[in-house]
């Protein structure tokens, strides 16, 4: 049961302001989903919530700064999908994200959409995999780099349906969907937000999204779950803690989070990044993260992918 001094210690937090830190640059969703839930957590803890970019290594580096950090609760990460990739993607990582980072509060799970360029004649997925097995070797699929989340996407793609596709890694996403346009690549997994103009426009043809429920901003497109069983790859966002960090903390922000992701104004904006609001408690956040982890460990190892 929790201490009188912990529960005290819960009382004031935070007493000074909390670093969120992010993996990436500024200006990018990963950064504009921290910065709104920080402004929702300053607001209704009475404390600035900073949002520190420390970008490189796809997430390592601010990972790893926070596994070292206090666990005072005034130093937390904004974790995502590669968290859970990483794990298996580097042999020699100088922390564990399941031991080492407490889970603190799920907050959105996003889509990406795999488009083609229309050259190519696929329409459905069946008739995609189809295609790829007749023409072996000549179907490229881009992604933004080794390791990331939408070149893991397309190897449980690969994985699951054995669609004979080449990887063409990129340094982002916008040189892999600039040669995709260009027809020099045939095939991409990307954030729905990036790929919609170019839907919209007829210069892509989405094919399906990734996740297991159908996107409010393509309705009309298929998941890839209705032809492809057991298929999934949510791109995700939470909050996490350094280990060791007081659990009456970790309780009270996380109803915060919760509270914060109730409230229609912030839902809205979140959802405005293509995803869908996720409230969890602790226990249920870590799990979801640990299922992550095991689920990308076999995609890494079956595609022998190494980190680079």
């Amino acid at each position: 049961m929790p201490t009188m001094q912990s529960l005290s210690w819960a009382e004031a937090y935070p007493t000074r302001p909390v670093r969120i830190v992010v993996g990436y640059a500024a200006g990018g969703a990963q950064d504009i989903l921290a910065r709104l839930i920080g402004q929702a957590l300053a607001e209704r803890l009475g404390q600035p919530f900073v949002i520190d970019n420390r970008p490189g290594g796809g997430g390592i580096i601010a990972t790893e700064s926070v596994v070292k950090a206090s666990p005072d609760g005034h130093t937390l990460l904004l974790m995502n999908t590669p968290d859970a990739i990483n794990a298996t993607l580097y042999e020699k990582l100088n922390f564990n994200v399941i031991r080492d980072i407490a889970p603190v509060a799920d907050i959105l799970h996003m889509p990406n959409v795999m488009v083609v360029n229309p050259a190519i004649p696929p329409r459905t997925i069946p008739e995609f995999v189809a295609y790829t097995k007749r023409n072996p070797g000549k179907v490229s699929m881009a992604s933004a780099g080794i390791g990331s989340a939408g070149h893991l996407s397309g190897e449980l793609f690969k994985m699951l349906t054995g669609a004979d596709i080449v990887h063409v890694p990129y340094r982002g996403g916008a040189p892999a969907l600039s040669d995709l346009l260009g027809g020099q690549i045939q095939a991409f997994f990307g954030v729905v937000a990036s790929s919609m103009d170019f839907i919209r426009s007829g210069k892509l043809r989405a094919m399906a999204v990734t996740t297991t429920t159908r996107s409010p901003e393509l309705p009309d497109v298929p998941t890839l779950s209705e032809s492809v069983f057991g298929y999934e790859a949510s791109g995700w966002a939470g909050i996490g803690a350094p280990r060791g960090t007081a659990p009456d903390i970790i309780d009270k922000l996380n109803k915060t989070i919760n509270a914060a992701l109730a409230d229609p104004k912030i839902k809205a904006h979140l959802v405005a990044l293509g995803g869908t609001v996720v409230p969890s408690s602790p226990a249920e956040f870590g799990q979801f993260v640990a299922d992550e982890t095991a689920k990308w460990r076999k995609v890494v190892l079956s595609a022998k992918i190494k980190g680079t």
